[in-house]
């Protein structure tokens, strides 16, 4: 009767941690990133990516972009990372792709578009300019004049525009080889009065990314203002204040972020700025600044210099342009509060990356190295383990003693563990170590575009997606899609058959019940990391075979055996 109870309650626990880690989970966890393959007739085939609908708050009717692109003139951007144009009417940098990051895994998947113009399907652009009062300032409908036709690294474009009363306004924009346009704005006074003046930048965005957020990963309005990164202001925030949310800063940097991509204004640091994220009355989502007022007397001419960063957050990229001067780029990726664990991580990944060649492989080696770190832990616990062997029969006599008496039986296995200096708990700390370690390779994962459709082996062509075998539908070969809750993969099925395997080496536990959850924990993790990054599933298989192969090799040298770990029932 009491093995029936034990048995039910040990279902009913499983049950709970699989609907409710599947309940919490979407909501409070950063996803893998998209299936970005399928499984065909056993074969493995890129998944098309879905488009979004088009943007419901642009100015004017909804166009193709390539018919936006033709109606005004342009200046071509061409750089190593980004490909697109800069449109001369209202200098809006408004068409942007990213070159080495493809929407798909398919190797005739187009680039990441980043930005639209407006009047095309999610528009999404930058503009910088002035504000001022009796004066005639360049808006939206201004067209500019350029220097040249092509916008490259070292080659900047001028564009310039003049008013009638003989105020002459210059954007010098120049661009590097990664992500970062730098914007020199110059205004030149031949004027017969003198000219009070503003200037400012946007970022206009008119949908929402379709990345999820979640508490540990931030997707939306984000910025670095007053020496703090804010990742409280959503989609939400702007959505329910119209106001939206405004600091005063000197410095720092604003803007949107998706998953992978960056676009952000990043004003001069000694530039005293009032910056804001709102939604606008056209309804589209804005991050702007505006600078600290100015005159222009005659015959004189003020500049000032603003960037903007419009990329992919490669954490290299970042980094160096904190060491050229822009604050805390590198807090646009959401690193949570492991961000002192988490960039050693990264770091060793990348360089393993680079060393082998292979992400899955690097993940791997890191296994190795983790578990090599963490040898003298697990040797001690198997001190502790054979010191358990030996006290397994008084531990047994003392059972039987007080059986019906539980806590004098308490009382008497704390003792014996003192006398014999045992330590039960010591089998518990090298899965507690662990833990930060998979963490920060979890969000590792989950938010660095170094890790995006990086292939290891076979059908596991993009290791930040799940597993795209199942085996319900054997392998592709059934025309069905399991739902995700069944959706079991061959990784998913070897994690827990190792975590079965290695529950087999360990100490058999003394109350029935733990033995049946015990029994019952390797395939209910099996069901719950199944959705996770394969490179996720990767690495805890691969530190499961190697904690089984230590596990063999520790109970030989310390001449423990099999059975010892599992008594036989009298």
């Amino acid at each position: 009767m009491n093995d029936n109870k034990n048995m039910l309650l040990a279902i009913v626990l499983s049950a709970l941690v699989l609907i409710g880690w599947s309940l919490l989970s979407d909501r409070f966890f950063p996803t893998a990133g998209p299936q970005t393959q399928q499984v065909e007739n056993g074969k493995v085939k890129p998944v098309p990516q879905p488009q979004a609908a088009p943007a419901a708050d642009s100015p004017q009717a909804i166009r193709k972009r390539e018919v936006v692109l033709a109606e005004a003139p342009r200046v071509r951007i061409d750089t190593p990372s980004l490909k697109g144009s800069i449109n001369l009417k209202g200098a809006r940098i408004d068409d942007l792709e990213l070159v080495e990051q493809r929407e798909t895994i398919a190797k005739d998947s187009p680039p990441v578009r980043l930005l639209s113009p407006a009047g095309a399907p999610l528009a999404y652009f930058a503009q910088f300019g002035w504000t001022g009062q009796g004066v005639a300032v360049p808006d939206a409908n201004s067209v500019w004049t350029p220097s040249a036709a092509v916008l490259s690294p070292g080659k900047p474009v001028t564009l310039s525009w003049t008013n009638p009363t003989g105020q002459r306004f210059e954007q010098i924009v120049s661009v590097d080889d990664d992500f970062l346009f730098t914007v020199k704005q110059r205004v030149v006074n031949s004027g017969t009065g003198a000219v009070a003046l503003r200037t400012y930048g946007l970022v206009s965005r008119a949908a929402k990314s379709h990345d999820p957020s979640s508490w540990t990963n931030h997707v939306g309005p984000i910025s670095y203002l007053g020496g703090k990164a804010d990742y409280d202001v959503d989609w939400d925030t702007l959505d329910e204040n119209k106001a939206g949310v405004t600091r005063d800063s000197k410095g720092g940097w604003l803007g949107f972020t998706d998953k992978y991509w960056l676009t952000a204004l990043i004003p001069a640091d000694n530039a005293s700025v009032e910056a804001s994220l709102r939604k606008s009355d056209s309804g589209a989502y804005q991050a702007d600044y505006a600078g600290a007022p100015f005159t222009v007397a005659p015959g004189q001419a003020v500049s000032s210099e603003t960037r903007l960063f419009a990329g992919a957050k490669e954490k290299q990229a970042l980094d160096r342009y904190e060491d050229a001067g822009i604050t805390k780029l590198s807090k646009s990726i959401d690193w949570g509060w492991f961000e002192w664990f988490m960039r050693p991580i990264f770091d060793l990944l990348q360089w393993l990356f680079h060393t082998t060649g292979n992400f899955g492989v690097a993940i791997i080696c890191l296994t190795f190295i983790v578990r090599l770190l963490m040898f003298p832990i697990a040797d001690k616990q198997f001190r502790s383990m054979a010191g358990m062997r030996k006290v397994q029969p008084k531990m047994k006599a003392l059972q039987e003693r007080y059986k019906d008496d539980k806590p004098r039986l308490q009382q008497e296995m704390l003792k014996l563990y003192q006398e014999e200096k045992i330590n039960p708990a010591a089998g518990c700390l090298p899965i507690l170590l662990q833990v930060p370690v998979f963490y920060a390779l979890y969000k590792t994962l989950m938010v660095s575009v170094e890790m995006r459709h990086q292939p290891f082996v076979l059908w596991i062509k993009d290791l930040s997606a799940p597993d795209p075998m199942h085996i319900l539908n054997l392998f592709g070969l059934l025309n069905f899609t399991p739902p995700s809750f069944l959706a079991i993969g061959p990784l998913a099925l070897l994690l827990g058959i190792t975590m079965w395997l290695q529950f087999k080496l360990n100490p058999q536990q003394m109350d029935p019940t733990q033995q049946q959850i015990f029994a019952i924990m390797p395939w209910v993790l099996m069901f719950v990391m199944a959705p996770f990054a394969a490179g996720l599933l990767v690495y805890w298989v691969t530190s499961n075979i190697l904690t089984i192969a230590q596990q063999w090799w520790l109970y030989k040298r310390y001449d423990l055996h099999l059975s010892d770990t599992h008594p036989v029932k009298t």
